[in-house]
């Protein structure tokens, strides 16, 4: 069902970007025909190329995210905005709290910790009070951990086997390109968090994106750097975990839907993620090694000798894999739980193509045609800063299963 009182169904926002043009064609060759697309993005010159690779007749939209009178044109404009222009801190704050004045529903890329909290401080009343949807993380960051827990928070309600306790998302494959815009994403953030103490210990917090951090259960520290036994996670896991880049921010994602939903996944629901570092006989070495070098490049990056040699060497932003690249990579996340009642459960999500760019599109692609098409099975909420579960849910979990995600769980004898 589609709003036909606005000029767009959906407006993609940054579509020359990289990852705004694999958006753009994703859409091009899955909305269904009477989807009111339009490309928007700064340079008339680069859309109307896009437009013409396409072989699409969408309209245009030239606009600048820092022109508010722009920003709040485009907004008024479209049922639905998705945008891949980041690092969202520099560049998206503008056009999301267009939205939600606007009563936009909007959906974007971002596992920025600090821009996705001052979103919610600025934007989660007025989104409310004009029933926008504002939903960030909507690709590899963070539907995978995000909608995992969902599906196993589901069934383990509807076989009454408690409430979740211990949770683990373990990557135990993955292939593809290395993101530049990732890459650009983490420069930002420590250029910003290098200076402000408050705002270091603000989003060091696991419950740095809650609701209401009063309200949070005391479960002591949560660690986001591990380096373990498989075993320890699950019987059935073998090697070693190693940490994993962006367990910090999906971690806070899934935090986030659980408080939402009023703790209904548990008051002493627990959550990490991890990556398997192989089964051979060095794993735990290269588990730690995983753990250092991610340290390594943090406090690297944060001093402006090592942060000239690594800007040299990192991809820049911009930039991600060639399309063999995209079209050969895939992941596998796993996540396992025991609830309170003792009982072991599994959820798997499981995709094809790069993750960053390929996966990501369809995420984001299929997140865009939800909040589109299939208004009547949203969770029932009256809109405000969401998470892509509490948003989203199962319509969305149908969308990905219907596009070729494998989206799983089941009860572990």
């Amino acid at each position: 069902m589609t709003d036909h009182e606005r000029d767009h169904d959906l407006v993609v926002y940054g579509a020359t970007g990289f990852a705004g043009a694999l958006v753009a064609a994703y859409l091009a060759d899955h909305a269904p025909a009477g989807v009111r697309v339009a490309l928007a993005g700064r340079s008339r010159d680069k859309l109307e190329k896009l437009r013409g690779r396409l072989g699409v007749d969408w309209p245009l939209i030239v606009a600048d995210a820092g022109d508010e009178i722009a920003m709040a044109k485009l907004a008024a404009a479209a049922q639905v905005v998705v945008t891949t222009v980041g690092p969202y801190l520099r560049h998206g704050r503008t056009l999301v709290r267009a939205c939600a004045a606007a009563g936009t529903d909007y959906a974007d890329l971002t596992g920025e910790v600090v821009f996705h909290r001052q979103s919610i401080d600025e934007n989660d009343e007025m989104a409310r009070s004009t029933g926008a949807r504002i939903v960030h993380s909507c690709g590899f960051d963070s539907i995978p951990s995000d909608l995992s827990v969902h599906v196993l928070h589901k069934l383990v309600t509807e076989e009454g086997a408690g409430k979740l306790a211990d949770t683990t998302l373990v990557v135990t494959s993955l292939k593809g390109g290395f993101s530049g815009g990732t890459i650009d994403t983490i420069r930002n953030l420590v250029d910003v968090l290098k200076d402000d103490r408050d705002l270091r210990r603000a989003a060091a917090s696991p419950y740095a994106l809650s609701p209401d951090r009063k309200a949070e259960p005391e479960l002591g520290r949560q660690d986001d750097m591990v380096s373990m036994p498989g075993h320890a996670v699950d019987r059935t896991l073998r090697g070693h975990l190693g940490p994993f880049l962006m367990a910090s921010y999906n971690s806070r994602i899934v935090r986030r839907s659980n408080a939402l939903r009023k703790w209904a996944y548990g008051r002493t629901f627990r959550y990490r993620e991890t990556q398997s570092a192989g089964t051979s006989p060095v794993s735990p070495l290269i588990a730690a090694g995983v753990k250092v070098g991610l340290g390594a490049v943090l406090a690297g990056l944060a001093m402006p000798p090592t942060r000239f040699l690594l800007d040299r060497v990192l991809p820049k932003p911009g930039t991600g894999p060639d399309e063999k690249t995209q079209r050969n990579g895939h992941f596998t996340m796993d996540v396992f739980t025991t609830t309170t009642s003792g009982a072991r459960y599994k959820a798997r999500f499981r995709a094809k193509g790069d993750p960053g760019y390929a996966a990501t599109a369809l995420m984001l692609g299929e997140s865009a045609l939800t909040l589109v098409l299939d208004r009547d099975k949203l969770p029932d909420v009256e809109g405000g800063v969401l998470t892509p579960s509490t948003g989203l849910g199962d319509a969305l979990v149908d969308r990905l299963r219907a596009a070729g995600v494998e989206i799983s769980a089941k009860k572990l004898p």
